[in-house]
């Protein structure tokens, strides 16, 4: 809501109502009354009105250099409020894990720090058990992590993702259109290290299977470098792999496993002002933005 004040600042700068209600989107009699209102307050005529155009009275002269003033501190301490607040600085501080950070945040950042150019993000890329302990010890200011792993703090699912076989070229496998839970299970398998709650160990699990793990890396791309030269075969997420599986084979698993993708947080109230913004903005974007991945 701009003030009596800056609006009659903005009429002596353009000397005229019409300008003004144009540029400020008020109609002209709104800007011609908020100027009345603060003649009123004054008890003092401002403005001379003629034909001519507007003027300023003798006692509009004497009291425009202090108008004036009242209007900067305004803009001034609207200023700082925006600054405190962290819309105009501010760092913000996500805990994530690869394919959120390489597919979901990029873009939800650029259109963010499209309105707030001066605010920086600092990703701490982890399993989910790290990134669900950096929120609760308030390392991070909020995270992507499974519902699984933030069972006792706030979350809001976000969308589901399939998980793929991935296999060596020319692995026995690829020879079906959809492999099996218990296919993986037979293979050397390499397990992406998830923190204590790996999502493909949980299927295994619900299928009373047991796989031959016989690594366990964190990085995704370091096992798709490492089934194609035939270490093994693998369980990755569809989203990871996009653009992401030459050399090697990608098929369904016939279980049809997933893993639900979740934000979460720990206390909404305590968590800084720039932040908060930044995760009310991703939330709101669950209807556009995530619906081109599975909803929950």
């Amino acid at each position: 809501m701009i003030s009596r004040y800056t609006i009659f600042c903005k009429v002596m700068e353009l000397k005229s109502f019409t300008k003004v209600a144009g540029e400020l989107g008020y109609s002209q009699s709104a800007v011609s009354q908020s100027v009345k209102a603060l003649e009123e307050e004054l008890d003092i005529v401002l403005l001379n009105r003629s034909k001519d155009g507007l003027s300023l009275t003798r006692d509009g002269e004497i009291f425009y250099p202090y108008i004036h003033r009242i209007s900067m501190a305004e803009k001034d301490l609207s200023r700082k409020q925006m600054e405190v607040k962290g819309l105009f600085t501010g760092t913000i501080r996500i805990g994530t894990f690869s394919s959120v950070s390489r597919n979901l945040l990029p873009p939800l950042m650029k259109r963010f720090t499209e309105k707030h150019p001066h605010v920086e993000f600092v990703l701490h890329q982890g399993n989910y058990t790290d990134i669900a302990k950096w929120i609760r010890d308030g390392y991070v200011d909020f995270g992507f992590v499974t519902v699984e792993a933030a069972r006792d703090m706030e979350q809001i699912a976000l969308y589901q993702e399939d998980i793929m076989a991935v296999l060596p070229e020319n692995h026995p496998l690829t020879r079906k259109t959809c492999v099996t839970m218990a296919d993986l299970a037979e293979e050397p398998f390499i397990l992406l290290d998830e923190g204590d709650y790996s999502a493909p160990m949980r299927w295994f699990h619900k299928e009373k299977l047991a796989p031959n793990v016989i690594y366990e890396i964190f990085d995704d791309y370091s096992i798709i470098s490492m089934v194609h030269q035939g270490l093994g075969v693998s369980a990755l997420f569809k989203l990871m792999l996009n653009g992401f599986s030459d050399g090697v084979a990608v098929r369904p698993i016939k279980e049809k496993p997933t893993r639900t993708v979740a934000i979460a947080w720990h206390r909404l109230d305590a968590m800084p002002y720039t932040a908060r913004t930044f995760l009310k903005y991703v939330l709101g974007q669950r209807e556009s933005f995530f619906k081109q991945y599975t909803k929950v």
